[in-house]
């Protein structure tokens, strides 16, 4: 794959003649030929077991022409090798959350060629056979320290907010290994083939200004900064972080991820990066074909002025219809942005 690649140039920050186009979480459970996988796997082993990682990554691709191929993985995939027991039921449950500061002390910091070997093998192997721009992916350390302490999933979590005010220091040296294993991680992902990389800061959105600023900009920004050499684009994700922009714009990352809360147009004079992706309602995609049509014309209408990545505001939802995805490509590839601007300056 060269360095020409549609999804590569955009990344890099050139207005594009039309917009590259892939979906958050666009391998998983809405795909048929995922389902049959899954009834002979369980999810772990889809991640851990190389050519299953490929085989899954590779079939949205070849089922809807996508511009790029993102790792089947998870991010709690580094969590393991630092002494952390998970499972899934169906989302990540942890055996024992980590809620004071003897709990954090016990946490290693894998070496490199620890962490989660088995990803390094799957990225040659999908960069060897994908005919697309390869992306690897990571937690950024404010997320997945959400779920270490909440012990899993949660839609506020609260333990998690509480153990920021209450243990400040704790909070701050977990983030701190966090932080060094994330850079360990996502380097590995470079150096294996990845072309560009995804930090997944979920949970971002749940913080304040000043609680950003605090617990989640500065780790955000060492993972960033420490993968800038490398030549593949940084792109990074705050779901719900609207009220964030200002501090977001210090990141300094490549391609800003927009959820679709916020018109594109408005989000790029905030947060002054070079590339912009998403931002349409997954929920768009269980609506009738011509509203999907209209609300995704109305995305790429927004992205003008500027490097545009179309994607979803976030991940893709399982009762999604495959057709759906097929019609939502056709919109985005018949999108020729340079006429648009020439008829929108009319």
């Amino acid at each position: 794959m060269t360095a020409d690649a549609l999804f590569l140039r955009a990344a890099r920050g050139e207005d594009t003649e039309r917009a590259p186009i892939w979906v958050m979480r666009q391998a998983g459970r809405y795909l048929p030929e995922y389902r049959v996988l899954k009834r002979r796997h369980s999810f772990w082993e889809l991640v851990r077991t190389p050519e299953l990682a490929v085989e899954v990554s590779l079939q949205p691709v070849t089922r809807f022409g996508l511009d790029a191929a993102i790792l089947f993985s998870d991010i709690m995939t580094p969590l393991p090798p630092m002494g952390v027991s998970i499972a899934f039921d169906p989302g990540p449950v942890f055996a024992e959350p980590v809620r004071d500061a003897d709990a954090v002390d016990a946490l290693r910091v894998p070496e490199p060629g620890e962490l989660a070997p088995f990803v390094a093998d799957a990225l040659r192997a999908l960069r060897a056979s994908s005919p697309v721009p390869v992306i690897g992916f990571a937690g950024a350390p404010l997320t997945l320290a959400a779920y270490a302490v909440e012990g899993g999933g949660s839609k506020d979590f609260a333990a998690f907010r509480g153990f920021l005010r209450a243990q400040p220091e704790a909070a701050k040296a977990l983030l701190e290994k966090l932080t060094e294993v994330t850079v360990r991680y996502l380097r590995m992902q470079v150096e294996a083939g990845a072309q560009a990389v995804q930090l997944f800061d979920s949970w971002a959105g749940l913080l304040d200004e000043p609680g950003y600023r605090r617990f989640g900009l500065p780790y955000a920004r060492r993972v960033l900064d420490a993968l800038a050499g490398t030549g593949a684009p940084r792109i990074y994700l705050a779901v719900g972080s609207g009220h964030l922009y200002g501090a977001i714009a210090e990141l300094g990352a490549d391609v800003v991820s927009v959820d679709w809360r916020r018109p594109l147009a408005a989000a790029r004079r905030e947060l002054r990066a070079a590339c912009l992706q998403g931002n349409l309602d997954p929920a768009a995609l269980l609506g009738p074909a011509g509203a999907l049509e209209r609300e995704a014309q109305a995305v790429l209408l927004s992205g003008l002025g500027g490097a545009h990545i179309f994607n979803l505001g976030h991940g893709i939802l399982p009762q999604t219809d495959p057709d759906a995805v097929d019609r939502l490509v056709d919109v985005v590839r018949g999108f020729d942005r340079r006429a648009a601007i020439a008829e929108v300056a009319r």
